[in-house]
């Protein structure tokens, strides 16, 4: 084992034994060096890989502490990496989604307030029956991390969230070139709202499951036809 990895690892050690909690903060330099039986550069190499995790959080002049390791902080790396995906990948990701949707909104369907449904549905009837593109993407996304923070599982949520966000182009190129696919999409919303409202799991899940489906099957018939246009 190299021995950076070998410091962040022993730093994951004390974070998983509760020896660091969320938001300690670490020994100075040389004491946690000693510590750890690490070399100081090895130890200062390793805090920075966890910083740039959002494991560890430095601040200059004070120290450096443990994040609050909330999973939407922990798991900016991956909108990172999912931004580096190139188009090809878009249809993975979708198919992602059409596993992770359903089950957010089956959660959501037991767990979703009648103010926050209420509310949710006075966003839907502000959209109106034919808004622009760039408008249905941007409330779509609002709509599915609604949902998906309803569902009451923050891990689950920022998954989400992640994935809508790097799949936004391509259901952008979806409702210009599919003929009704905006109605679609807003009949769609409602479907899946009046599930959640009337707390019918099955129903939500499977609404769900359509919708996302939905765009991963007019994706793969727009890459096959050559629709689809790459960056």
């Amino acid at each position: 084992m190299a021995v950076t990895d070998e410091a962040i690892e022993k730093i994951k050690a004390m974070i998983l034994s509760g020896t660091l909690k969320p938001g300690a903060r670490l020994p100075k330099e040389p004491d946690l060096a000693a510590e750890l039986g690490l070399s100081r550069s090895s130890l200062r190499e390793a805090v920075k890989a966890l910083s740039l995790l959002n494991v560890l959080d430095v601040r200059q002049g004070d120290g450096t502490y443990v994040s609050s390791l909330e999973p939407a902080l922990l798991l900016e790396a991956l909108t990172f990496i999912l931004d580096l995906q190139r188009d090809e990948s878009v249809l993975e990701l979708l198919q992602v989604r059409a596993i992770l949707e359903p089950a957010a909104a089956a959660l959501a369907a037991q767990r979703m307030t009648d103010d926050q449904v209420a509310e949710l549905r006075s966003n839907l009837d502000d959209l109106g029956d034919n808004p622009a593109v760039e408008a249905l993407v941007a409330a779509d996304l609002e709509f599915h991390a609604r949902i998906a923070a309803a569902a009451g599982n923050s891990v689950l949520s920022s998954l989400i969230d992640s994935l809508a966000a790097r799949t936004a182009r391509a259901r952008i190129w979806r409702g210009l070139t599919q003929e009704s696919a905006v109605a679609q999409t807003i009949a769609e919303h409602r479907a899946l709202l009046d599930a959640i409202a009337a707390h019918d799991v099955e129903a939500a899940r499977a609404v769900a499951t359509v919708h996302i489906t939905g765009v991963a099957q007019w994706l793969r018939r727009a890459q096959t036809s050559g629709y689809w246009v790459s960056r």
